[in-house]
């Protein structure tokens, strides 16, 4: 059974968040104050961890950070805040999805199970494969799903490295934001492609020098994304 948490302070909610996904086989645990919530999502094995922005101690944001320190599982981010910064700053720091309330128990059930599917292909098509890719002191064990910059490790979110790998498998190859969107979060997938735009910025934050002056993930204006050979 797949496990599921949800940070989330108004409980009437949560409980109505767990319901729906209970019905559909999931396991919920529920954690209602933000010290509470990142201390379940660092000690405890969950398929995805449903977030909530405005929260007691420590907000979503600080709550998704530290949690893409140390864990590559799915989140996916609510707030009754309809702003795009705030849906930047969330999928900037990691996050896998932004749903904005009210929304229908039925439609994050969808999102829910999407994430979770998604996820589980990819890591099973990387666990039997030891192909490393090294290139300009980049190197990218797609095995492990580790990458390091000239020796040291840098730490990148399950959908950074998905961008990076399907990039530096391809070299010279060009890709549109609609194809990245469509190979990394599925064809059947919820958003809009201006999160590939988020998440390629904080990739070259990681890995490249000058993120201004990139030398691995060239943009091609008018058409997408290469990664140089």
């Amino acid at each position: 059974m797949k496990k599921v948490l949800i940070i989330e302070d108004e409980l009437s909610i949560a409980e109505l968040e767990r319901d729906y996904l209970e019905i559909n086989d999931f396991s919920v645990d529920i954690e209602v104050d933000g010290e509470m919530g990142l201390k379940a999502a660092l000690n405890n094995n969950y398929n995805l961890i449903i977030l909530d922005v405005m929260l007691p101690k420590f907000d979503g944001f600080e709550i998704c950070r530290q949690i893409r320190n140390v864990k590559n599982v799915p989140i996916l981010m609510v707030s009754a805040k309809k702003e795009d910064i705030d849906k930047i700053r969330g999928l900037g720091l990691g996050a896998d999805d932004y749903v904005t309330k009210p929304f229908s128990p039925g439609e994050l059930v969808a999102r829910v199970k999407a994430h979770i599917s998604r996820y589980e292909r990819l890591i099973g098509e990387n666990k039997n494969k030891n192909e490393i890719i090294g290139i300009r002191g980049l190197s990218i064990d797609c095995a492990s799903r580790r990458v390091c910059v000239n020796g040291s490790e840098v730490i990148l979110t399950a959908k950074e490295f998905d961008i990076l790998k399907i990039l530096a498998i391809n070299p010279n190859k060009v890709f549109s934001k609609d194809n990245i969107f469509n190979k990394v979060w599925g064809v059947d997938s919820f958003g809009d492609v201006g999160t590939v735009t988020v998440h390629i910025r904080k990739l070259r934050e990681k890995i490249e020098v000058d993120p201004s002056n990139p030398k691995y993930i060239e943009t091609i204006w008018g058409v997408g994304y290469r990664f140089e050979l």
